[in-house]
């Protein structure tokens, strides 16, 4: 469903992609790849995840067909509202209450706050994305997060970071399995976003693209916490 998003998001976003530099060489605004062929795609990948939808539980998959209104709704966002981060995160985020519903067909405090966290780091991450366009952006009047904040976007994100580590915190002590690991993944976590406002910089925007892709590893620092956690808790 990634990439079913993803290839929706270039097939709706083509015409603009054509008039940004970074982004003109993807494969429907060069040509190397028709409209046509794309949505034939997005029903191959979108079938693909609705075969593994259909193996949950009930509430399970109403919730996962609930992501689709945002998932249809995000690539517009940014013809209409500073904040189209703001909807990604909602959707990207949504993950993080799939993998609850999926267990237990329901939802619970430490999911909501794990999709709270996870969406104030998307949209804290994507404004840093969002860094390498703002030239571009300004001149067909694309809209974002990183347009907004302007000279603040340092103070910005340090925010939205912070608000991500707050609710992820609430998530580990709601979840009723917090303990040394699940706290050792979090401060690394924190430590790794911290490293990332501490090198942002809006005058030079070169090395965004560094810092918006490191976030994997900051992902895998607060799932290596938790894995080992997990592991724990089960052998002792």
């Amino acid at each position: 469903m990634r990439g079913a998003g993803s290839t929706y998001n270039d097939l709706v976003d083509r015409d603009i992609d054509a008039k940004v530099e970074r982004t003109r060489q993807r494969p429907l605004p060069s040509g190397r790849v028709s409209p046509r062929g794309a949505k034939i795609f997005i029903v191959v990948q979108s079938l693909a995840g609705l075969a593994v939808l259909l193996c949950f539980n009930r509430f399970a998959i109403w919730l996962g067909l609930g992501s689709l209104a945002i998932v249809a709704a995000y690539p517009f966002m940014k013809r209409i509202t500073a904040w189209p981060q703001a909807v990604l995160g909602l959707a990207f985020a949504w993950g993080a209450l799939m993998g609850w519903a999926a267990v237990f067909a329901s939802l619970a405090a430490s999911p909501l706050w794990l999709y709270f966290g996870a969406f104030f780091w998307i949209i804290g991450y994507d404004t840093i994305y969002a860094l390498q366009d703002v030239s571009d952006d300004a001149i067909i009047g694309v809209k974002s997060t990183a347009r907004l904040f302007g000279p603040r976007v340092r103070l910005c994100v340090a925010a939205l970071y912070a608000a991500a580590v707050l609710c992820l915190e609430i998530a580990i002590l709601t979840s009723g399995r917090a303990g040394f690991w699940m706290q050792a993944g979090l401060i690394g976590f924190a430590a790794h976003l911290f490293w990332q406002v501490v090198n942002i910089d809006p005058a030079q925007t070169s090395g965004a693209s560094q810092l918006f892709r490191a976030n994997r590893t900051a992902g895998l620092i607060f799932l290596g916490g938790l894995v080992l956690q997990l592991v724990q808790n089960q052998l002792f």
